[in-house]
């Protein structure tokens, strides 16, 4: 599976690192380690677990091995944990040097001609904006938006994704487990781009698949008390864009 590829190229830079704090919000998850780098990720609300308590071991990951809490990405019970171990993978990312690949006002580095058909596994609207002036012929997926003008039911990606010659795949789809699934539908010559800010920056785990591009976030870690405040108050991306380092990193140098 992807994700144990992930785990496997991140373990040099979690296996000496330990959880300094956490803050799980509503909309975003954040951690910081103990080298003061912040990761954030989103948090996939519909399929949580009701009641209360049910989510005791965020009290007590403090000072836990980062290594151990990052497998939580695969083996994680609920989404809660997860998306904790999606944010420990993106706050490790930033131990190494990633350079962005040059956009030159092409979105994403993409060459778009106009006219591609293009799938989207969770809708970001900045992207949507970014990709209006090429009149694409958008296939969008998003399952908090299913029913809402534009939105296609889940039901019909193996039949759309595969007529795509782009495609974004949102990096929450490593959390719910669906990135496998999804890139056996992709065509083998279409365009992939990672997105979002739970997108695992770790290049050289997405070696040997489609993904062409990682498009995620680094934090600037010297505004943590902003970020988790922010987070701890339900906010959600917009409100933490002043923080936020954009990353555009080409899978295969």
């Amino acid at each position: 599976m992807l994700i144990d590829k992930l785990l496997q190229a991140a373990k040099p830079y979690t296996q000496n690192r330990t959880i300094k704090d956490l803050v799980v919000g509503i909309s975003l998850i954040a951690v910081q380690l103990d080298d003061d780098s912040v990761g954030v990720s989103y948090v996939l609300r519909e399929d949580l677990p009701g009641g209360c308590s049910v989510f005791p071991y965020a009290r007590e990951m403090i000072g836990v091995s980062a290594a151990q809490i990052a497998d939580w990405a695969a083996e994680g019970r609920d989404n809660i944990q997860r998306a904790i171990g999606n944010a420990v993978l993106n706050a490790a990312s930033t131990q190494q040097d990633l350079p962005d690949c040059s956009q030159e006002g092409k979105p994403f580095g993409l060459h778009l001609t106009g006219g591609e058909k293009v799938g989207m596994i969770g809708m970001i609207q900045p992207a949507v904006m970014m990709l209006k002036p090429y009149n694409c012929q958008m296939y969008m997926f998003d399952k908090g938006r299913e029913g809402q003008d534009g939105i296609y039911p889940a039901e019909r990606q193996a039949e759309l994704l595969p007529q795509c010659q782009v495609v974004f795949l949102s990096g929450t789809t490593t959390i719910n487990g669906t990135i496998d699934q999804l890139l056996r539908w992709c065509a083998p010559d279409s365009r992939i781009v990672m997105l979002g800010s739970s997108t695992p920056m770790f290049p050289q785990g997405f070696r040997g698949t489609q993904v062409d591009i990682l498009a995620g976030s680094w934090w600037d870690g010297t505004k943590k008390s902003e970020i988790f405040r922010l987070i701890s108050l339900a906010s959600g991306i917009d409100g933490l864009r002043p923080y936020m380092i954009k990353k555009n990193v080409k899978v295969r140098p």
